[in-house]
């Protein structure tokens, strides 16, 4: 944390579905915190909840089926959980923005891209017109877009899916926000993109003093761009550490085995450093194994691991780490 305050606080955050199939919980009794200035990545496989979280978070569950059923979401001193739809809308936007992982689709295809930055700015700032279509302009400057006046105009067709991502940015930077949430935000881009992307947001963060949510699967952006770390597996937060301690001494079997599975370019491999997969697949969530749900895929499992769910424990140096291993 950049001065040691804590912006977003959430506390046994549950978000169930009930499709016809049966109860799903996408999001089962999750807490992390992040502290002003501070930017915290949200890591984990497709499916894992991450994305389900960040829509509890901006209370955009989709009622039914989904429905928060328990915990604390903290901002700033308010529980959002107690706030009428006026008051969240008031706060989407303007205290709490996010960047969506597909711009095309998260963008209107038939309107100008610098009338949909402009028409944030108005509802959220209540500011006129005019005001508002030189605040896009400026913002559309400001994320790297060249020639922001004629681009103002474009549609989202026109872009490349770079530019249509760092038209996101804008919006979502637009009304200068205590907190971004940045759902995959390097998704379908190139590799030279996605770094140019990263090094945007970084940049922009500290120009404005926000702190962010960052989710994706790719622990490569996590080692670039992230303060601290949380795991997710099966809806629940396996580990949590600093980017430095989490990379050098993983403490969950499933991180170790994510680590394991990345490549690397740093010189030759040893034999026992050989790329892994882990094995198996992840459970489904309408059926999770009683205990720990990655004992079916774990080379560490012991017959606790088959019988008790385990808790998430400190592991020391504030590493925490849902594992009877360390329990």
């Amino acid at each position: 944390m950049a001065d040691g305050r804590v912006l977003l606080d959430v506390k046994n955050l549950s978000t169930h579905f009930l499709p016809d199939e049966g109860l799903i919980k996408a999001v089962d009794n999750v807490s992390f915190h992040i502290g002003e200035g501070e930017t915290l990545g949200l890591v984990g496989e497709s499916g894992c909840g991450k994305s389900v979280t960040a829509l509890s978070v901006l209370r955009l569950i989709p009622t039914p089926p989904g429905r928060v059923v328990s915990g604390e979401i903290w901002l700033e001193g308010q529980n959002l959980l107690d706030l009428t739809e006026a008051q969240m809308r008031d706060i989407r936007g303007n205290r709490i923005s996010m960047i969506f992982q597909e711009p095309m689709t998260s963008l209107n295809p038939v309107h100008r891209v610098g009338a949909q930055v402009a028409e944030a700015v108005r509802l959220h700032q209540g500011v006129g017109r005019k005001e508002a279509a030189r605040r896009a302009v400026e913002m559309l400057d400001r994320v790297g877009i060249p020639d922001p006046d004629h681009r103002y105009w474009d549609f989202p067709f026109q872009l490349s899916g770079g530019m249509r991502q760092r038209v996101m940015i804008a919006m979502a930077l637009s009304c200068h926000p205590r907190l971004i949430i940045a759902d995959e935000p390097t998704t379908a881009l190139d590799v030279t993109i996605q770094a140019q992307i990263l090094t945007l947001m970084r940049r922009l963060k500290e120009d404005v003093g926000a702190s962010i949510l960052l989710i994706t699967h790719d622990l490569g952006v996590i080692a670039e761009t992230v303060d601290r770390v949380a795991v997710m597996y099966a809806g629940r937060i396996v580990e949590s550490a600093g980017v430095s301690p989490l990379f050098n001494s993983p403490k969950h079997p499933y991180t170790k085995g994510r680590l394991q599975s990345v490549p690397r370019m740093d010189g030759p491999v040893a034999k026992d450093k050989l790329l892994r997969a882990i094995p198996g697949v992840v459970p489904t969530l309408l059926d999770l194994p009683p205990g720990c749900s990655f004992q079916d895929r774990c080379d560490e499992v012991f017959d606790r691991c088959r019988l008790q769910e385990p808790s998430l424990v400190d592991a020391g140096e504030n590493h925490w780490v849902r594992c009877w291993r360390h329990g």
